[in-house]
């Protein structure tokens, strides 16, 4: 299986194309389209922020407020849909190549959970997509060229929704291609209702980073929330954990059964960032220049 150029060009095209009719069509197949989404679920825990906040003397439109929400919307639409779309077809079609010398043949799977009840395959989809995210977090933080590009993420030093999204977009190529090959070319899903787990995550991340005091009581164990989550962006890490804690993406059972939870107290007050924060740049350009900067 080759890729031509046109191929490539064509795959730009049609995203752009896509991007474009998800803007002007709100409601696609009887349902909010992501785009539109992303503004609604944005909106109501903004709400939720400012009606409840955890941290009260944290102003509503907190540090770099309008910096995370360019970096949402750029993450997730311009770059992600647009200029991702290439990629990911060459990706797909790399892996299938690699594959076929091992016998593989495409359209079929090495496990076929395909003839599964679809709420099932969304199940196991779910735990598995977060499984292996969890595990590439892991390395963004355990490898130090990963990490001065996780360093984006971490330079928040106010918490609040919109910091879910502010993360550099080259951390794509490392978390999108594991998950393709794990949940497209090995396990034969049947994905039509994804977009239920697809939506169910960006709430999961928005709550996770929003100004909100919550743990979910028992739930705590199984799903990351806010008073956890905070703890993954604190700026003095314990000898314990040198590389941080707490990695889970929606689940937070995954930091339990490794051993990388982490959370000494309530963690209202703790100071966010990294070492050295204060040197490292505060806008868009500057942040995704930093990465390629050679260490002094």
């Amino acid at each position: 299986m080759s890729i031509s150029f046109d191929d490539i060009l064509n795959t730009y095209q049609s995203a752009a194309n896509g991007l474009w009719r998800t803007i002007t069509h709100p409601i696609a197949h009887g349902k909010l389209n992501l785009f539109y989404f992303l503004i609604v679920i944005s909106l109501i825990v903004w709400v939720l922020e400012i009606a409840m906040p955890w941290r009260k003397n944290q102003k509503a439109i907190r540090k770099d407020f309008w910096l995370d929400t360019f970096y949402m919307f750029f993450n997730f639409f311009l770059y992600r849909v647009v200029f991702f779309a290439a990629f990911v077809k060459l990706i797909y079609a790399g892996f299938l190549f690699v594959l076929t010398k091992f016998g593989y043949s495409e359209g079929s799977h090495l496990i076929d959970l395909s003839q599964l009840n679809w709420v099932l395959q969304l199940v196991i989809f779910f735990f598995v997509a977060d499984f292996i995210q969890w595990g590439v977090h892991v390395v963004l933080h355990r490898v130090p060229f990963f990490w001065k590009f996780h360093k984006v993420h971490h330079s928040v030093k106010e918490m609040g929704f919109a910091a879910h999204l502010r993360y550099h977009f080259l951390e794509t190529f490392a978390y999108e291609p594991m998950k393709y090959v794990g949940l497209s070319l090995i396990f034969g899903f049947d994905l039509q209702n994804a977009f239920i787990v697809y939506y169910l995550t960006v709430l999961i991340g928005h709550l996770n980073h929003a100004n909100l005091g919550w743990d979910y009581g028992v739930l705590k164990y199984f799903f990351n929330n806010p008073k956890m989550h905070i703890w993954h962006h604190a700026k003095h890490l314990p000898e314990s954990h040198p590389h941080g804690m707490n990695f889970g993406i929606s689940l937070s059972i995954w930091d339990y059964i490794f051993k990388t939870n982490y959370i000494p107290s309530d963690g209202m007050d703790i100071e966010l960032g990294f070492d050295h924060d204060e040197n490292y740049p505060k806008g868009f350009i500057g942040q995704l220049v930093e990465p390629f900067k050679k260490e002094s």
